[in-house]
């Protein structure tokens, strides 16, 4: 059963994690999908804490979350053409990896400077991507190698105790949840389906 909509619990947490954000501090978030850990993406130091508490290989790739498609062209050097109607008719959240970003910390960029960025469509992450004016780090809220919690009760003690902030938003949300579909897209217009 979802939680009802608390807009002053809202506030409160978007106004925590920016201010932690903004010194270069994790937080731990409900997504459009399932839980995630997230930094600012434009901060090297805070994307290697990111790494370091998942215990994760940093040649591994995170993704990242903006609030709107006309922010793209400010992360990728050629947005294809064809982008902004995959995300329009996507039914369920889409991640696309594109080459040549740039605008985010070096560490976060794959061969080519390649680079997962999704467009949130959920209310919070929407709001709070908008309000920090970055793009917001997400990766899953589990040691590498561990399950991706769907739900609040099934995140690991250590990456709560490991955040700088953990959101109380959507906490008794017991919906189902999973991961986005993931493409890779060309600057051509040509994608492959990754998940």
């Amino acid at each position: 059963m979802k939680q009802s909509i608390d807009t002053s619990t809202i506030e409160a947490d978007l106004k925590s994690c920016l201010d932690v954000l903004r010194r270069g501090g994790l937080i731990l978030y409900p997504t459009d999908t399932i839980w995630g850990i997230g930094c600012d993406a434009t901060n090297a130091e805070a994307v290697a804490r990111v790494y370091a508490l998942k215990q994760r290989d940093d040649s591994k790739a995170m993704l990242v979350l903006i609030d709107d498609v006309e922010r793209l062209d400010h992360y990728v050097v050629d947005v294809p053409y064809i982008a902004a109607e995959l995300i329009d008719v996507a039914v369920k959240p889409l991640t696309i990896i594109y080459d040549g970003a740039f605008n985010v910390a070096h560490n976060l960029l794959g061969d080519r400077d390649s680079l997962g960025i999704r467009v949130t469509r959920e209310r919070f992450t929407n709001e709070l991507c908008r309000r920090l004016g970055h793009p917001l780090v997400s990766t899953s809220a589990n040691l590498s190698g561990r399950p991706a919690p769907a739900v609040w009760r099934d995140i690991d003690p250590a990456i709560v105790a490991g955040v700088d902030y953990a959101v109380n938003y959507r906490r008794d949300d017991n919906s189902p949840a999973s991961p986005s579909n993931i493409i890779r897209l060309a600057a051509d217009g040509t994608f492959k389906i990754i998940r």
